[in-house]
């Protein structure tokens, strides 16, 4: 029986030795970042022309997440990759055969999957936040403001959820170009399409992405969006639920079929 710190340390080896998952990472970090505060300089040049109502709902910290639209494609690649890299090169047979405790193997890799992702996450949430503040002049706002900490640590949870999902999605599909195929569209386009449709809204805001990023609001309704039926923490509390779900899934097809 394989021992958890064992498995741990091997399936750290696996990612850090794999420079397609580290690039992701630095990927996630550099397009999150670069896109933030470029739309903050483009905000802060251009804050006049918005409406009375958008300047009333104007949420500094939400904008320097802008980012995170493109920035949380990358962390859905290296959760994808981190998962279906063993399966396209068939060393889910050894892994399995060296760690054949299924739930040890599947969860010592997604912890510290998700912890790598976490830390990314995080860093990518606090530097985009200050950046952009840096770069909004007089429309900006601080750390210290009511509401503003929790809503830069939970950038950083978000990033962190979006990868583990995208690994328990993997693990169901058991292909890498399958996982992508629908989550790249799902997240990028479906999501954000529905989302704008007045008849399909209602649900939409219930998908992951759109229930999670309410945490990194501090202004309800910014900007002049729709209200959400939940605040930022149920918001979260909705995304969890999908990763939950996820993961049950992927351990329940990791366990009842072969490699």
């Amino acid at each position: 029986m394989a021992s958890v710190p064992a498995v741990l340390q091997s399936e750290w080896t696996k990612i850090r030795t794999v420079s397609s998952t580290t690039w992701t990472l630095v990927s996630a970090f550099v397009v999150t970042v670069a896109l933030s505060a470029a739309l903050s300089a483009v905000m802060k040049a251009t804050f006049d022309d918005l409406s009375r109502e958008e300047q009333v709902t104007f949420d500094p910290t939400f904008l320097s997440f802008s980012g995170m639209v493109l920035g949380q494609l990358a962390m859905v690649v290296f959760g994808v990759l981190v998962v279906g890299t063993e399966y396209s090169s068939g060393m889910i047979r050894t892994s399995l055969a060296a760690v054949p405790q299924r739930a040890t193997f599947l969860f010592s890799k997604m912890a510290v999957a998700t912890a790598l992702a976490l830390g990314v996450g995080m860093a990518t949430s606090f530097v985009s936040f200050f950046l952009g503040q840096a770069l909004l002049g007089d429309h900006r706002t601080t750390i210290g403001e009511d509401n503003v900490l929790r809503a830069v640590v939970g950038g950083g949870l978000y990033m962190g959820l979006i990868a583990l999902f995208s690994m328990a999605v993997a693990t169901m599909l058991r292909s890498s170009m399958l996982s992508l195929g629908i989550l790249m569209p799902f997240f990028f386009l479906v999501s954000q399409i529905l989302a704008a449709v007045a008849g399909a809204k209602d649900v939409a805001q219930y998908f992951p992405d759109q229930a999670g990023s309410k945490i990194m609001q501090v202004v309800p309704d910014a900007m002049g969006s729709d209200p959400a039926p939940y605040g930022p923490w149920a918001g979260l509390g909705i995304m969890v639920l999908w990763v939950i779900a996820a993961l049950i899934g992927g351990y329940l097809v990791l366990k009842k079929r072969d490699a």
